[in-house]
């Protein structure tokens, strides 16, 4: 089986439950080999966001460049992005380089309510990010910021968004609905072919930091190996929902504590 190469272009987390610390360790437990591009550095741990320093668009590019100029990149992950700038040097890269597989996850506020995309950026993603990129994996209020209107209240909302955003460009779209209020908590894999539910029963636990890094991140390592969306989706959502059931074994900060990337070996 072909070894497979995976890139995150993403934030920090120095306590090591999101962005580039999530996605290199969901990478590794799901058998990818993890390469990074560090868009800002973020002084933040289980209990919020305190400082985001932003590194600047050139070296953002240089860090891309210096990968993409060597290694083989068999699918990719794209994270915080912070500021207009930086979605415009990402987006140049992946024109010029075209890349098998990409999944964009939307970030725009952290899980403490603490902003880590500036609102000016938004236009850009939308404009040229989304025709760019596999698949996108909005929450709720991600995809209601990105098509200017309300989050979607309920499932039927959610598939006329999620179709929403594949008329502006994207080739799939995976809408979270980890903000209804229901006892389950369903996602949609939205193409242009068609859509697919996906559902769990919510877990019982207060340990969800980086759940959406973490998911886009396994998602980007597992597409490789199947042959559609949906069956990255499903296995992707089984890993991430065992990640959540061993969540509270971990010990990790007085908040908002991470999922358990490595239920599987430890």
């Amino acid at each position: 089986m072909k070894r497979i190469n995976a890139l995150t272009i993403a934030g920090t987390d120095p306590s090591g439950g999101a962005g580039i610390q999530a996605d290199l360790k969901a990478f590794s437990a799901l058998g990818a080999y993890g390469t990074s591009v560090i868009t800002a550095l973020v002084a933040q741990n289980t209990r919020g966001v305190q400082s985001v320093y932003r590194i600047e668009p050139d070296f953002v590019a240089a860090q891309l460049d210096s990968v993409l100029d060597d290694v083989r990149i068999d699918s990719a992950k794209i994270g915080m992005l912070s500021e207009t700038a930086i979605v415009e040097v990402v987006a140049e890269r992946l024109k010029k380089v075209r890349l098998p597989f990409v999944v964009l996850d939307t970030v725009m506020v952290a899980k403490s309510g603490d902003p880590l995309l500036s609102p000016d950026a938004v236009a850009a993603v939308r404009e040229l990010l989304l025709p760019q990129v596999s698949l996108i994996t909005p929450n709720l209020p991600e995809a209601a910021t990105l098509l200017g209107t309300e989050h979607a209240r309920n499932e039927q909302e959610m598939l006329a968004q999620g179709e929403a955003l594949i008329a502006l460009g994207c080739e799939a779209v995976l809408m979270k609905g980890g903000h209804l209020s229901d006892g389950e908590s369903p996602d949609w894999l939205i193409t242009a072919a068609g859509s697919q539910r996906f559902t769990a029963p919510r877990v019982n636990t207060r340990n969800t930091h980086g759940t959406g890094c973490t998911l886009s991140a396994a998602l980007a390592a597992l597409r490789p190996r199947h042959n559609d969306w949906a069956q990255t989706v499903a296995e992707a959502k089984a890993w991430l929902q065992q990640a959540l059931m061993q969540a509270d074994s971990l010990e990790v900060g007085h908040g908002i504590g991470p999922v358990h990337h490595f239920h599987q070996w430890w």
